[in-house]
C-alpha cells in the first residue's frame, strides 16, 4: 500500500523468512560458515538457538539457499511438534521419500537407503528442523538419535540442524545420548543499535530505496522498543512507513515512532 509513496519496489519489512532480505552481519556469516562446515564434513548435529524474533527461521532458509543442489540434499521440517510416530514419516517426506506410513522399520530402511545413495553420488544429506524447541517427547529425540546411526567410515551420512528457542538447550541436556553428539552449538543474539541501523538501511535498499528514510533518533527508539529483535524491528518499521504515508511525511522521525508506540 505504501510502496508507491516511498518509491519502493516491494515491501521491505515483511516478517516471513526471505533469504533475499538477509542482512549479512559478520556474526550471522560466522554462524553460516560453521553450519556449512558441519554439513560438508558430516559432523552430525549443530544446534542454533535464539530468542523469539532473532531470525532463526530466516537463517535456516539462507542456509538452504546457499547449499548447492548438486552437493546437498536438504529436507526441512517446520512443525516437529507432531507425535513422534508421525515425525519420522514427515522427515522421510521432506527428504523426498514416500515410505509406508506407520511402518517404522520400513521408514528407517528407506531413509538409510536414501542417504547411502546420496553419499555414493557425492551428495550430503541434510535435515533442518525449525522450531525444534516444540519437541517435548523423549521418543522424538530418540528418533533423531537413531538417524545419526547412519554412518560411513568416519562421517555421518545425515547432518542434522536443530533451530529453536533457548529452551531447546535444556531439552537436549535431558537427552544425553543425543546431546553428546552435538558437534557445535551456536546462538543468535539481538542486534546492537548500530546493527539495527544497518539492518533497516539494508532492507530498504533491497526494496529499491535510494535514500535514508529513518532518522538516527527514530532508529534508536525502534531498537529499544524491539529489544534489538529483527522481527520486532520489522513490525515497527512497517507501521512507520504506513503511518508516514498517511501523514505525508518525507522521513520517519522520533515523534512519529512515539505516536505509533502510544497506539500499540
Amino acid at each position: 500500500m505504501y510502496k508507491g509513496y516511498w518509491a519502493l519496489t516491494r515491501a521491505p519489512f515483511q516478517t516471513v523468512p526471505d533469504p533475499d532480505f538477509f542482512c549479512p552481519f559478520p556474526a550471522y556469516q560466522e554462524i553460516l560458515d560453521r553450519l556449512l562446515y558441519v554439513a560438508e564434513y558430516g559432523k552430525g548435529i549443530a544446534v542454533v538457538t535464539g530468542e523469539v524474533g532473532t531470525g532463526k527461521s530466516t537463517l535456516s532458509r539462507v542456509l538452504i539457499y546457499r547449499m548447492n543442489e548438486e552437493r546437498y540434499d536438504v529436507g526441512l521440517v517446520i512443525n516437529p511438534s507432531i507425535p513422534p510416530k508421525d515425525l519420522l514419516h514427515e522427515i522421510a517426506l521432506q527428504l523426498g521419500i514416500s515410505p509406508p506410513k506407520n511402518q517404522r522399520s520400513a521408514i528407517f530402511r528407506a531413509i538409510n537407503k536414501h542417504v547411502l545413495r546420496n553419499a555414493q553420488r557425492g551428495r550430503n544429506t541434510v535435515l533442518i528442523i525449525d522450531e525444534a524447541h516444540t519437541m517435548t517427547q523423549k521418543a522424538a529425540f530418540e528418533e533423531l538419535r537413531m538417524l545419526l546411526n547412519f554412518q560411513l567410515g568416519d562421517r555421518h551420512l545425515l547432518t542434522l540442524f536443530l533451530f529453536g528457542q533457548p529452551d531447546l538447550r535444556e531439552a537436549l541436556a535431558h537427552q544425553p545420548p543425543l546431546d553428546q553428539r552435538v558437534a557445535i552449538r551456536l546462538n543468535l543474539d539481538p542486534l546492537t543499535v548500530e546493527e539495527a541501523a544497518s539492518y533497516i538501511d539494508f532492507r530498504l535498499e533491497r526494496a529499491g530505496c535510494t535514500r535514508r528514510i529513518f532518522t538516527d533518533e527514530a532508529i534508536q527508539m525502534i531498537h529499544q522498543e524491539a529489544d534489538g529483535l529483527p522481527r520486532g524491528i520489522n513490525n515497527l518499521c512497517d507501521l512507520c512507513l504506513f503511518e508516514g504515508m498517511r501523514k505525508q511525511v518525507t522521513e520517519v522521525e522520533a515523534p512519529l515512532v512515539k505516536e505509533i508506540l502510544a497506539l500499540a
